[in-house]
């Protein structure tokens, strides 16, 4: 793993009272009354991997480090045995740059980018599907109860989403328990922020689950699985190449977890049915966040 001294794990939450994190401005309702609400920020991050100037993210600003980390890591710049000497962020220029032993060099990489269908405009890159072709994910096994323990926790957690809005979730958990849970204004970069977390902890994916509050795309498969997690979960729906790509490389999807309710399209056999629905509650309206309409 990194060469970079260890820090202790820690349990990483959204903060909603963190105000670098939201702005409050003030608007009309529909009765015409004037009203104050809060909007999550949305600012600019250039990352550097050593000299090169890879991407400018727009990202809420929280977590730089594990942000670029993560974003590295699945866009296959970063090995996971690759020695990284140092990470710095620049809070007033808004850069983080990430230094390894060897040289780097993407030139040709960066002109091969695909624009994903994530919010915030996620970026991918042609060799990405060869990366995971060769992935072996790990024979774990998701039991029912842990499903909705993991989900129930999550929704009545404080969120900058039931803050703010417009804004999505990723939580990583072990069995029916968080361990880290990342927002960001874009899907892409919440997931990158918990393989950056992981990465830098030494965090183990074998037994891990992925949360999500966003549709299950190809590029969370893909991100997934170059993260070694063998099973992905999603409060959202489908795309049909996120399907395919998850029952090609033995990714266990599941989506639209809400309430008793879930449906799963692939790597069923991880599946244990070990929770008696009558024990189980159906979502308060309360606690309802992003897909509740549709496949968001």
């Amino acid at each position: 793993m990194m060469k970079i001294d260890k820090a202790p794990v820690p349990l990483i939450v959204p903060n909603p009272d963190d105000p670098r994190l939201t702005q409050s401005v003030t608007g009309t309702d529909q009765t015409g009354a004037q009203v104050e609400i809060k909007v999550p920020m949305e600012r600019p991050l250039t990352l550097y991997l050593n000299a090169q100037e890879i991407v400018t993210m727009m990202t809420i600003g929280d977590y730089p480090e594990y942000l670029a980390l993560g974003y590295l890591l699945n866009q296959n710049m970063l090995k996971y045995n690759d020695a990284v000497t140092e990470v710095e962020y620049d809070d007033d220029l808004q850069v983080v740059v990430v230094r390894t032993e060897h040289h780097t060099n993407f030139e040709a990489k960066l002109k091969k980018r695909t624009q994903t269908s994530g919010c915030a405009q996620g970026t991918a890159f042609g060799d990405l599907l060869e990366a995971v072709e060769s992935v072996a994910l790990p024979k774990a096994e998701l039991r029912t109860s842990w499903l909705y323990q993991m989900t129930q926790t999550i929704n009545t957690m404080p969120s900058l989403y039931l803050e703010a809005g417009a804004i999505h979730g990723c939580v990583l958990c072990k069995e029916g328990e968080p361990l880290c849970y990342t927002e960001d204004v874009g899907r892409h970069n919440a997931v990158d922020k918990i393989a950056g977390w992981m990465y830098r902890h030494g965090v183990d994916a074998s037994d891990k689950i992925l949360y999500t509050t966003g549709r299950l795309t190809s590029e969370m498969v893909i991100k997934t699985v170059r993260m070694g997690i063998p099973i992905l979960v999603s409060r959202s729906g489908f795309t049909a190449w996120g399907v395919d790509l998850a029952r090609q490389v033995g990714l266990t999807l599941v989506g639209r977890t809400r309430g008793k309710r879930f449906i799963v399209l692939a790597g069923e056999e991880r599946i244990v049915y070990d929770q008696n629905l009558a024990y189980v509650e159906e979502e308060s309206a309360k606690h309802k966040r992003k897909g509740e309409g549709g496949d968001d």
